[in-house]
């Protein structure tokens, strides 16, 4: 096996395809009840991803890639809540890629960020404690806890910790 170039960096417009590849992927591999990328088109338009500047990078967050060599094998995102408060988004990895810390690494970036910009709070959500049960360990592994619905999205799950 060659030496793998692994990194995280921030996305650039022509990834944009590559990064909603990867979550429709990962998306029809965790939820029983998707069977096509129409039916999760009518959960999550991804229209965030196409909008990039305003939704992330001019609204005091941000988008990151990992990438293996050129390819986009995961991605993850810090999107403005409020001043005080952000929402770690679209942290999605290719199933080689999970349980080999490149989550970690991804998070800690997104945190290193976002106390950089002055965040205090990071809140999450996911689709279901059934689905998503790896991904709920992880995060409550990191400090995150349960908290109220914050959202009108379709998930089930939502979760906090201090940023500071």
């Amino acid at each position: 096996m060659k030496n793998q170039v692994i990194k995280i960096t921030p996305i650039k417009q022509h990834q944009i395809d590559e990064v909603k590849q990867v979550i429709i992927k990962v998306s029809l591999e965790i939820w029983d009840e998707l069977s096509s990328e129409d039916d999760l088109k009518r959960y999550d338009s991804m229209s965030d991803i196409e909008e990039l500047e305003s939704h992330y990078f001019g609204n005091n967050g941000t988008f990151l890639v990992l990438l293996d060599e050129n390819r986009v094998v995961g991605s993850g995102a810090i999107r403005k809540l409020d001043d005080e408060t952000c929402e770690l988004k679209r942290m999605w990895f290719l199933k080689e890629y999970r349980g080999k810390g490149y989550g970690l690494q991804m998070v800690q970036t997104l945190f290193d960020f976002a106390k950089k910009v002055g965040y205090q709070k990071i809140r999450l959500d996911l689709a279901s404690k059934e689905c998503q049960s790896r991904a709920l360990e992880f995060y409550k592994k990191l400090g995150f806890y349960p908290i109220e619905r914050y959202n009108n999205s379709p998930c089930e799950v939502f979760m906090e910790m201090s940023l500071i």
